[in-house]
């Protein structure tokens, strides 16, 4: 669920903006606003995930309102002026919403705004699950997902990734404890591999991509 809120001048555009919001499942429109010092209050309380936005206000224009917040959340501009676009796109918005605008074309820029939620997610997960192994004097990450197989070879251990090789003095024991409740099987006492890497499986052998 996007948590997100609405700053408009115009109430009707922010009414029009409520009842968009309402037909998106994954939508929560927390809070509208038509004056930006009162978001910016509820922001940095609140801290959502989105912010639709318009360009063109008394108090402040948008594009400033934006500029000047040090991790501001997604935003997704909401303006009748198509003049502010590339400047829009500079600051990284999610999307322009020329008005006015239709009910599909909200749809589209909140489905861009959850794709991006998304992939963020996914980067911080994979970011918290990378192993750090000792490789000689250094600390290597790596990260799960792009590992093919870790052979045992006598004291050591090789991790091949799919850009890589990473030799750590280990235990297989040691490395099954790491790869704890991830999605790797042991299929001989000298070899770990990655079960989304496996390509075939025959009775003496085990390929996988490389």
């Amino acid at each position: 669920m996007l948590r997100a809120i609405a700053i408009d001048d115009e109430p009707l555009a922010l009414e029009i903006m409520r009842n968009h919001a309402s037909k998106v499942d994954f939508i929560n429109l927390e809070a509208c606003f038509t004056k930006s010092s009162e978001a910016q209050a509820f922001m940095q309380a609140s801290q959502p995930d989105l912010l639709f936005l318009d360009i063109k206000m008394p108090d402040i224009n948008g594009i400033d309102f934006i500029s000047g917040i040090a991790n501001p959340p997604m935003t997704i501009f909401t303006t009748a002026y198509s003049e502010h676009a590339v400047k829009g796109f500079e600051l990284n918005a999610v999307d322009y919403l020329l008005k006015p605008f239709s009910e599909k074309r909200f749809k589209e820029a909140c489905q861009k705004a959850f794709d991006q939620l998304i992939l963020k997610k996914n980067a911080l997960q994979e970011e918290d699950n990378s192993l750090f192994v000792k490789s000689g004097f250094e600390q290597i990450r790596i990260k799960p997902s792009s590992i093919l197989y870790i052979q045992s070879a006598g004291n050591y251990i090789h991790f091949i990734t799919e850009d890589s090789k990473v030799t750590t003095r280990l235990t297989m024991t040691e490395v099954e404890s790491l790869l704890k409740d991830r999605l790797f099987t042991r299929i001989h006492r000298s070899y770990i591999v990655a079960n989304k890497h496996i390509q075939r499986i025959e009775k003496s052998a085990v390929w996988i991509r490389e």
